[in-house]
């Protein structure tokens, strides 16, 4: 038997690191944003075999680089036997088609890769259809100027996606089908709506839970709920968002939802493809934003993830930040705090350090919005029982000679 083994892909990665006023160190910023786009290429199944960084006012109108750096790239390319090159920026369609030209090898961008890991972690049907979405539009406003290079598009790293087979479609079969696509996903979310509004009428608190790619959101859920949303060390794990209910130790329901993670330059039209996903967050009554603190570079992920919710609309919710993995750290009382959150808590989602305080301080939260009654119902008002039952939580429930004594907790918009 003759076995086939598939070689990975070897790139380079490639950025202009840009002056300005919100940057006080722009070569070392850009070099954190490599480091993050190398473990990007690598979920992505191919592999980093060099770098390279021009300092620069603004990144050349033609071929990103400036021309000395792009003769230094194709020096580097020879020497390492790299078969392309993904660059930290979006590429212009002028840009990627002189670069292509000049290098002779495939050139990609952060937004190809980050796409081509959402084509492979799409498992849901709304999933697919929002990554072939997003992929599309991207080819789209990449077809002018690039007619020539098509075929160097590709889908990405592993050449995964809607397209690869066809990559010399024009700009009218394109429009066609980001409209079919349009309207698939007008039903996924017409059907999204409908299950929201069920949740929301039901009365139960809602939670979702929020934070940058590879923070143990997925993990958090898991072990809070027994769910079984797939958890590794890898960006973008999970992609699909998931609903569980968590049952904390003082009897409160709430309804966690696990939403995708987030990333530095999250691509536009990942974003508006998955706005209906993203804005599970702007419905529910507390944000959980999970920070992986064991990263040197955490309190940048969580001004991304702030970013991100200010851009898609959320505000007005009770945020609650969870500094996660404190237990990889060497000092384990090391105060960490997020001046934004209405909540912080310290917790080891892998070890269960700290659930139990988080589940207090949602609790907390919840029962905040509701006021504790004690009343007797006569018999014949079984049916404000059951709206209490529906829109609260009952403590206890006596049953006495004259009705039904019960302690509860209830909504404030609800008139007993």
């Amino acid at each position: 038997m003759i076995e086939i083994k598939q070689e990975k892909e070897r790139f380079i990665l490639i950025a202009v690191a840009v002056s300005g006023k919100d940057r006080s160190d722009p070569e070392k910023e850009t070099m954190d944003s490599l480091s993050e786009l190398a473990e990007l290429v690598d979920t992505a199944g191919a592999e980093t075999v060099g770098t390279l960084i021009q300092n620069r006012e603004a990144p050349d109108r033609t071929t990103y680089l400036g021309k000395g750096k792009v003769e230094e790239l194709e020096a580097l390319i020879r020497e390492t036997g790299a078969t392309g090159v993904v660059s930290d920026d979006e590429l212009s369609p002028a840009q990627l088609s002189n670069l292509s030209d000049a290098l002779s090898v495939k050139v990609l961008d952060r937004t190809v890769v980050i796409l081509d890991i959402f084509a492979q972690h799409a498992k849901t049907k709304e999933g697919k259809l929002q990554v072939e979405l997003a992929q599309l539009k991207y080819r789209q406003s990449h077809l002018i100027g690039a007619r020539s290079n098509l075929s160097r598009l590709g889908g990405g790293i592993g050449t995964r996606g809607p397209g690869e087979s066809k990559l010399e479609i024009d700009r009218r079969l394109i429009r066609e089908r980001i409209y079919s696509l349009d309207r698939e996903l007008e039903d996924v979310v017409r059907t999204r709506d409908i299950t929201r509004s069920q949740r929301m009428r039901s009365g139960i608190g809602t939670a979702a839970i929020v934070g940058y790619t590879n923070a143990g959101k997925s993990t958090l859920l898991n072990k809070l709920t027994g769910a079984d949303v797939e958890e590794a060390d890898k960006l973008f794990a999970t992609l699909d968002p998931t609903v569980r209910e968590l049952v904390t130790p003082d009897g409160e329901k709430i309804l966690l939802t696990d939403t995708v993670g987030f990333v530095r330059k999250l691509p536009h039209n990942l974003i508006d493809a998955f706005r209906s996903t993203l804005e599970e967050a702007g419905y529910s009554d507390i944000i959980i934003q999970v920070v992986d603190v064991s990263n040197p570079d955490h309190e940048k992920h969580m001004e991304v993830t702030y970013d991100t919710l200010r851009g898609l609309g959320v505000s007005g919710k009770t945020f609650v930040t969870v500094f996660n993995k404190c237990d990889l750290l060497p000092d384990n009382e090391e105060i960490f705090r997020d001046t934004r959150a209405d909540y912080t808590v310290r917790i080891s989602a892998k070890t269960g350090f700290g659930l139990d305080e988080l589940c207090s301080v949602l609790t907390g939260i919840i029962r905040a919005g509701r006021e504790y009654v004690e009343k007797l119902f006569g018999f014949n008002e079984a049916g404000e029982i059951a709206r209490i039952r529906k829109n609260g939580q009952i403590l206890s429930e006596e049953y006495r000679e004259d009705g039904i004594f019960i302690k509860a907790y209830v909504d404030k918009t609800i008139r007993l």
